[in-house]
């Protein structure tokens, strides 16, 4: 095994390591941690799949590692051993590798306990894999229990049981092409790319996506379920348009597109430190219409905005549980009370948004949730302490419509 390959699973436990300790996010640990490792794009390839196995599976590991070793692990140790046990129980690496170079990434007083517990897994390995048929789901699926007892309650066992198996699936790749810029149309017959099956102009990508696709800004990575809340909002060429939480930009780009690139479009994010990526997305899409600004919608607004936008998209911070599948580390991040305070800070942007609408305006909320208390519960609070309408609504779970978990709503004046 080359010297190079040993740095991956080193790589590995020091991502885990850090996201443990809550400094950073999976979903730029493989990055981070492959530059500073200067990895070849197939190795950044098993790096990645070592991070998002290990957290795809982090309870389900852990009820493995307590079946072949009973005791107390330091958090390093153990996360060596996640690593291990993931590449020879779900990845189906190669043994040797998978114990030597794994073996190695330990100190040298707790190398032979890795290997012993790695080299038992290995012999364990049929009845370990037999055994997980057998357990509870919440523990085979690795999410946390009050989670699968909330969603029991909202869609039942069987709904429950489906959604859990799709969370841990992994998540293709999927572009939309930019028709702004008329060329992406020769796109569309590529052999990289897999018409969606609902999702007109969105695509299945089978390997890297050319470099120059995205540098030219003929596509642009989004999963289909974002244009939901775009279509339900219907903008309009020549309106004034706002995406109040708009960063990174991919709800913006789908608003444009839907005003030809004619009117007004104002895109706020509330950090500061995102506007530059929005920014240059937006301008690599070829959109012309876009102003960018930072501002905290849970403030009240400058009154220049006051009754200034045809239209208003909210897509507001929320749990994430519709995404649980692509933001794999979600799931471990979340606590049932923060749900509460997330739906505290959910009605404070719409109740501050609301007045920037003109008088016959619209506004569309959005998150990315699938619970019903930031969504369908919290939008019919808000439009009969309004004097507001929901004149039309839609969510996407995402075991059923084979995509991203959303919601919308679209609120007019009654």
């Amino acid at each position: 095994m080359p010297k190079q390959d040993k740095n991956i699973r080193r790589a590995a436990v020091s991502a885990l390591r850090a996201w443990s300790k809550g400094h950073i996010y999976a979903e730029t640990l493989v990055d981070k941690h492959a530059k500073k490792n200067q990895l070849s794009p197939a190795d950044r390839g098993l790096l990645n799949s070592l991070i998002l196995a290990v957290l795809r599976n982090r309870r389900l590991l852990d009820h493995d590692i307590a079946q072949i070793r009973k005791g107390k692990l330091d958090h390093e140790t153990r996360d060596i051993l996640r690593v291990g046990l993931a590449q020879i129980l779900i990845l189906g690496i190669p043994d040797h590798a998978a114990v030597n170079e794994t073996v190695n990434c330990g100190r040298a007083p707790v190398r032979g306990l890795i290997n012993a517990v790695l080299r038992r897994a290995i012999d364990k390995r049929r009845q370990l894999l037999k055994d997980h048929e057998q357990l509870e789901p919440a523990i085979r699926y690795s999410h946390p229990d009050w989670l699968v007892k909330r969603w029991r309650q909202d869609f039942g066992k069987d709904d429950t049981l489906t959604l859990l198996q799709w969370n841990n699936l992994p998540s293709p790749t999927t572009l939309r092409l930019n028709r702004l810029k008329p060329e992406s149309a020769e796109l569309s017959t590529h052999p990289l790319l897999t018409p969606h099956q609902h999702a007109p102009d969105f695509f299945i990508v089978d390997g890297p996506i050319p470099k120059e696709w995205i540098d030219q800004g003929l596509v642009y990575i989004q999963d289909p379920a974002t244009r939901h809340a775009v279509e339900t909002l219907a903008p309009k060429p020549g309106e004034t348009i706002l995406d109040a939480c708009a960063a990174p930009g991919g709800k913006s780009a789908l608003l444009a597109a839907g005003m030809q690139n004619q009117g007004r479009l104002l895109c706020t994010d509330s950090n500061e430190k995102r506007l530059p990526r929005l920014q240059e997305n937006l301008v690599n899409l070829g959109i012309s219409i876009s102003a960018t600004a930072a501002f905290d919608w849970t403030e009240n607004p400058p009154k220049e905005w006051k009754q200034t936008f045809d239209a208003i998209l909210l897509d507001v911070p929320c749990s994430n549980t519709g995404v649980l599948r692509r933001r794999v580390d979600a799931r471990w991040r979340l606590h049932p009370e923060q749900i509460e305070e997330l739906t505290k800070i959910q009605t404070q942007i719409l109740s501050h948004a609301l007045p920037c609408l003109k008088q016959n305006g619209r506004l569309v909320y959005s998150t990315c949730s699938i619970d019903p208390e930031e969504n369908e519960n919290l939008v019919q609070a808000f439009a009969q302490s309004n004097n507001l309408e929901i004149t039309s609504s839609h969510k996407s779970l995402p075991h059923q419509d084979h995509q991203d978990g959303s919601y919308s709503a679209l609120l007019v004046p009654a």
